[in-house]
């Protein structure tokens, strides 16, 4: 190493090699916190820097032929714990509350001993999205939250730690605190939207392919079969009416209620300042859409499988049921958990 500097505003360890290479530690203020109390702890959170939203910006070309590239600083709020020896009994977990105690989010824990630190995106997971011939890139994250101050809770097996996390605005930001919750609010009716919309899509589906597979039962020449056909062809109707079915999206013209609120969405996540008036109403508007076409469905269940459900029970045959919405929330919370990955970043072990 040529030189060591500690960057005096980011409390970043910057060190200078004769290779002409530069190494970057960011924020070293959990280093400089350490104590001999604290590191005779079994666990305990080492205080760090408030976390700083960061405004996303990119172009630009400053260094002229000097090119030097390396990452930047993880978008995220960085949690540090220390652990006296590797947790081995009972589950470890760090969870994100707010500040009315409303569980935020889950955060992958590392059980090793010695210095971990973990990454909280300052995001709420990503919203649940129908289903269609194309990707709604749009919504593949979830909005940031407001800055504020928050409580990250550790449990390791019987005990429980917790440290309050300072999340804070960009200073360079043109916006207010004020702006950042009336977006924050408008993008969450949005969220919710696309998944009361994934819900009914669900719906639709399982629908079309309980009448699918009823007819399957039947014989080629039974009346009955052409009927339950029939309705999985409409029950794909009314799906029609709120995804798009075609790969190309706004080139083949085929934009439906999904595609029009994953742009909505797209365009809220897109600048957190305070969201204009029209998108507000777009959201009511979308709303009514969507309203619409579930009205339709329902009485599509009430009436024309209310009425194949009595042939199908003089035949013996199960009859059609339509999901629930609880039964699709617990379907989705197990699939979710099973999905649920965990690791951390290790800074080191201490021997």
């Amino acid at each position: 190493m040529r030189d060591i500097v500690v960057h005096p505003r980011e409390s970043d360890l910057v060190l200078a090699t004769h290779g002409r290479g530069i190494w970057i530690v960011d924020d070293i203020t959990p280093l400089r916190k350490l104590t001999p109390e604290m590191l005779a702890q079994e666990a305990a959170f080492v205080p760090g820097k408030p976390a700083q939203q960061r405004l996303e910006a990119n172009g630009g070309w400053a260094e002229g032929n000097a090119t030097f590239i390396g990452p930047d600083p993880a978008d995220a709020a960085l949690i540090t714990y220390y652990q006296k020896k590797r947790h081995i009994f009972g589950k470890m977990k760090i969870e994100i509350f707010d500040d009315q105690n409303k569980l935020i989010d889950t955060v992958p824990a590392n059980s090793r001993r010695g210095l971990s630190r973990v990454e909280w995106p300052m995001r709420v997971k990503a919203p649940r999205v129908p289903a269609a011939a194309t990707a709604a890139f749009e919504a593949s994250q979830g909005p940031r939250v407001v800055p504020g101050t928050y409580t990250v809770k550790m449990t390791r097996g019987k005990e429980t730690y917790t440290t309050p996390l300072v999340v804070t605005l960009d200073p360079r930001a043109k916006y207010t605190l004020e702006d950042r919750k009336l977006n924050f609010d408008a993008t969450m009716r949005v969220y919710n939207l696309l998944g009361d919309m994934t819900f009914d899509v669900d719906r639709i589906n399982a629908m079309r392919q309980e009448l699918s597979e009823r007819a399957a039962k039947l014989g080629a020449n039974d009346p009955l079969r052409k009927r339950l056909q029939d309705l999985a062809i409409r029950a794909d109707e009314i799906r029609k009416k709120i995804v798009a079915t075609k790969e190309g999206g706004a080139v083949t013209g085929e934009e439906r209620i999904r595609e029009k609120t994953t742009a909505l969405y797209g365009a809220f996540i897109g600048y957190e300042g305070r969201p204009a008036d029209y998108q507000v109403a777009r959201i009511d508007s979308l709303r009514h859409e969507l309203d619409d076409v579930v009205k339709e469905f329902d009485a599509f269940v009430a009436k024309d499988v209310k009425e194949v459900n009595v042939s199908l029970a003089k035949k013996k045959l199960e009859i059609i049921r339509a999901l629930t919405r609880e039964e699709w929330e617990k379907a989705n919370s197990q699939a979710e958990s099973s999905g649920a990955q965990s690791g951390a970043t290790q800074w080191h072990e201490r021997d």
